[in-house]
């Protein structure tokens, strides 16, 4: 006998967001009825029930609402990149007309009058209340066999207005309601490629936030976790992509470094051709650094507030850069020293107020350090998980080419002198300096030293945002997606990655090779081979965005030329 827990697990799991498939039969008004009710039993401070429906059927006013919607539609649509709105653009977002039954829930948050329980100290809890309501009308309605979309394209006052509603209700939500031909399998969003569902461990904290694990089991070691997600390059994948090159309708190794990039992303994937590496997404992890007292660069610590304002208003490098390929650009504070406002693209991850001087200790606690590579891979997963198919490496930190030398010469062993460049362009007097405190850094820790723990060196002489971009590395390497790197702080923050999961660097491409000593001895060392040299030392992921393109030109080769067969042309006679 099924329990009455089973049914309401099937119910949940069967529940699903319906933009399409509507009858245009009525729902009859006793099952209508028996889903409001469910809503109407719904949790509420005070006992206030501060929801109201609106159950609409006019067909001109759902043609109204509908046009409302579409308005809202083609501004969210402007402020996608090309590949994503190129996806957004034949997804149903909406059934407003032909869903039989349109509800409006509204919220009044005077309803209780002055005082009621619990609404003084949380006021925001009469929507939160609004919300549960409309839960139970969702998991009623699908227990019933009939579908609910939610929709979200509107302007919340200017749809009160075309609804008449008085001033003081807010509208939480509004619904189209309908019986369906069939519900999917999975939600759309999913089955499209646009979002994936985030595993429940992570979503579960006992005790101390970011302690995560299911209730009964061992905590979550999110590092642990994502490097044992990490595997080799598979090898069928790279011989089908290889044997596909060798079909295509040019002479074969005509596209140099594109084709085995074209290989290896198979690999990644684990088919071929590989999945379109797009749309693509940038993060800019920014941070100090403690050893910008020792005076290894003439520039201000507060330099890396204000570029993170510039990114956030969109007139850096990267921004211009991002604009041009249609990547999407957010900006991680991992360990600004300074407070920022919270901004559109701002994600606010401080671990800490920059990190320690690495001449005087540690730069980092080991607690710091592994939180750092936690929000990494979380970033990295968040933004696949949203729906982006190659990630970018950026960066922004005033003296973060001073803790990358550092880290270059700990992981690869060369001395200071042969991997320290000049930053942002300081003089012979400045780079000497810089040098002498590196070696004095070094000399303090005992680096290099064999055996190393390389979670330690990142803690001794590495920055906030080398931690994050190593978990990004690993984050995207768990999850089979490429990450192209940008220049020397990207670079050492991927010696970290290869050396807690070597197979992590089989998900990276290097971007470019930076002007910066440093990272020339990086990418030979992780056998990688850059796609650009331009001379640049800039970061920010400029030299990542710049080499996007190629990526992207790589796998659309195996996608899109036609095999000698297909196209009717004679190939190389044997022999010859």
């Amino acid at each position: 006998m099924t329990s009455a827990s089973d049914v309401l697990q099937r119910v949940i799991a069967e529940r699903r967001d319906m933009r399409e498939g509507f009858r245009p039969d009525p729902v009859d008004d006793a099952v209508l009825t028996r889903v409001l009710q469910a809503a109407h039993r719904a949790p509420s401070v005070g006992l206030t029930q501060p929801w109201d429906f609106l159950v609409i059927r006019d067909p001109a006013r759902r043609a109204r609402v509908r046009d409302l919607a579409e308005r809202q539609r083609a501004a969210y649509a402007a402020s996608l990149v090309p590949a994503r709105a190129a996806r957004f653009d034949g997804m149903k977002v909406e059934a407003i007309r032909e869903a039989p039954v349109n509800i409006a829930v509204t919220c009044d948050p005077t309803r209780g009058g002055r005082n009621p329980l619990g609404r003084a100290t949380q006021p925001q809890m009469a929507p939160y209340s609004v919300a549960c309501a409309v839960q139970n009308l969702w998991l009623a309605a699908r227990a019933e066999d009939v579908g609910v979309g939610w929709v979200s394209f509107f302007d919340e006052r200017e749809l009160a207005a075309e609804l008449g509603l008085p001033a003081h209700l807010e509208i939480v939500a509004y619904l189209c309601v309908g019986h369906v031909d069939a519900f999917p399998p999975a939600p759309r969003l999913a089955l499209s490629g646009w979002a994936r569902r985030r595993p429940l461990a992570w979503a579960v904290h006992n005790e101390t936030y970011g302690h995560r694990g299911l209730p009964g089991e061992e905590t979550v070691n999110l590092i642990d976790e994502t490097v044992a997600a990490i595997g080799p390059l598979d090898e069928a994948a790279m011989r089908d992509a290889r044997d596909h090159q060798a079909r295509l309708t040019k002479p074969p190794g005509s596209l140099g470094v594109l084709e085995e990039l074209s290989v290896r992303l198979a690999g990644l994937a684990g088919q071929c051709p590989p999945p379109l590496p797009e749309p693509a997404a940038v993060a800019v992890f920014a941070a100090d650094h403690g050893v910008h007292a020792q005076g290894v660069t003439p520039w201000p610590q507060e330099v890396t507030a204000q570029m993170v304002a510039n990114f956030l208003a969109g007139g850096a490098v990267v921004n211009a850069f991002a604009r041009q390929v249609g990547a999407e650009v957010s900006v991680v504070d991992i360990g600004v020293a300074a407070e920022l406002d919270a901004a559109p693209g701002l994600l606010p991850r401080k671990i800490a107020r920059g990190t320690a001087d690495m001449t005087q200790g540690p730069a980092m606690t080991p607690d710091e350090a592994r939180r750092a590579v936690e929000t990494g891979i979380e970033i990295a997963r968040d933004l696949v998980s949203a729906g982006a198919r190659c990630l970018l490496t950026g960066d922004m930190g005033i003296a973060n080419t001073t803790a990358s030398a550092a880290l270059i010469a700990a992981f690869t062993g060369l001395p200071p002198e042969q991997v320290t460049g000049r930053g942002t362009g300081i003089d012979d007097a400045t780079h000497a300096r810089k040098i002498d405190v590196i070696k004095a850094a070094l000399a303090r820790h005992g680096l290099p030293r064999d055996g190393a723990d390389p979670l330690e060196v990142l803690a001794a002489v590495g920055g906030l945002e080398h931690a994050a971009l190593a978990g990004f590395i690993l984050g995207a390497a768990a999850l089979r997606v490429p990450v192209v790197l940008d220049g020397v702080i990207a670079g050492a923050a991927a010696l970290v990655a290869g050396a807690i999961a070597p197979d992590a660097l089989g998900a990276c491409v290097a971007g470019h090779r930076s002007v910066e000593p440093g990272h020339s001895a990086t990418v030979a060392h992780l056998g990688l081979r850059p796609l650009v040299d331009l001379e640049l030392r800039l970061g920010e992921g400029t030299g990542a965005l710049l080499a996007l393109p190629l990526v992207q030109g790589a796998v659309r080769v195996l996608h899109e030329v036609a095999t000698f067969d297909s196209a009717g042309v004679s190939g190389k006679r044997p022999g010859e």
